[in-house]
């Protein structure tokens, strides 16, 4: 008789819920936080923002889809499926959003998503902000691996996930809906204990 062992989750469940969602500090005084009430107006831009819909399958039309959408980040954190952070200046509103999406903790993986508005582009914010939500999720919450998928037409995603120390482990082949069709996507992947920077 062949007994198996079960295999603990990577994560304990309980890990996110019990605890307050960190405001994470990065190197050029900006902070990731979690996302308030008044960054509606921010998820109200970043709808309407002609790249960010392009590469994201995001809309929000009005200050209502933005409160709600506010809202359901707040629980997802506490049902522990998603993490997402408001990318500003201290005090400011947000110029950006990153964060974690399908999070597994007894699988202890992850999918990393991010956009910016146009006033945060260019300054090599993302790559800052995508690297320290990688730390954190490796490091501080537990995870084992964080996956970012980008359409291979976006050459920009790319090299983000490059510089933040997201190796390309290969192509999905229409992998994802867009509103010019299906795309192709690279996968790029960081694990526990990977070298931090750059690949």
């Amino acid at each position: 008789m062949i007994i198996e062992t079960p295999i603990p989750p990577v994560v304990p469940a309980g890990r996110m819920e019990c605890a307050v969602q960190p405001v994470l500090g990065l190197p050029d005084g900006s902070e990731l936080r979690p996302w308030r009430p008044e960054d509606a107006e921010a998820l109200m831009a970043a709808g309407q923002d002609p790249a960010i819909r392009r590469w994201n399958l995001f809309t929000v039309a009005s200050a209502r889809e933005a409160d709600d959408r506010i809202t359901r980040m707040r629980e997802r954190w506490r049902a522990e499926t998603g993490a997402i952070w408001a990318l500003a200046r201290p005090g400011g509103t947000a110029t950006g959003l990153v964060g974690l999406n399908d999070v597994d903790l007894r699988g202890g993986s992850a999918e990393i998503i991010y956009w910016l508005l146009p006033a945060a582009r260019g300054r090599g914010a993302a790559v800052g902000a995508v690297e320290r939500v990688g730390r954190w999720a490796l490091d501080e919450l537990g995870l084992h691996r964080l996956r970012l998928c980008h359409s291979t037409a976006n050459p920009a995603s790319c090299r983000v996930a490059s510089k933040a120390g997201f190796a390309p482990e290969g192509v999905m082949r229409g992998a994802l809906l867009h509103a010019d069709g299906w795309h192709d996507q690279h996968l790029h992947a960081r694990l526990r204990g990977d070298a931090p920077g750059p690949l």
